[in-house]
């Protein structure tokens, strides 16, 4: 089981500009081995729009999701930093802390920081 919830891509997001994404349990339904997973783009107007597109597609693989908050990554891929800040309306604040150490697994040679600020 465990391999399959490892072969859920950890972070998919735009690659530059600033959007809104959220932070994502996704699980085994009925299991207690999770993963955490980031998914964020500039199409969606509200956060709930990107879980509503998370959400069917780990359902097919037989996972559960929960939204487990959101906030706003502004991703520059000329100058190699990310940028992780503000909340979700209706998921509220992710954890940032540990968004910034899913997208370090993938970009390795990025800069990446993290605030509280709103912008």
């Amino acid at each position: 089981m465990a391999g399959q919830l490892e072969s859920v891509r950890g972070v998919e997001i735009d690659p530059d500009g600033t959007f809104k994404y959220i932070l994502v349990r996704v699980q085994r339904a009925g299991g207690a081995e999770h993963r955490d997973i980031v998914r964020g783009t500039a199409a969606a107007e509200f956060h709930n729009h990107i879980f509503e597109k998370v959400n069917p597609e780990m359902e097919k693989l037989g996972f559960e999701c929960k939204c487990l908050g959101g906030g706003k990554i502004d991703h520059n891929s000329k100058d190699k930093k990310i940028r992780v800040f503000g909340l979700s309306t209706g998921y509220g604040k992710a954890d940032h802390a540990v968004t910034v150490e899913i997208l370090k697994k993938v970009y390795q040679d990025y800069e990446i920081t993290w605030s509280d600020d709103k912008k």
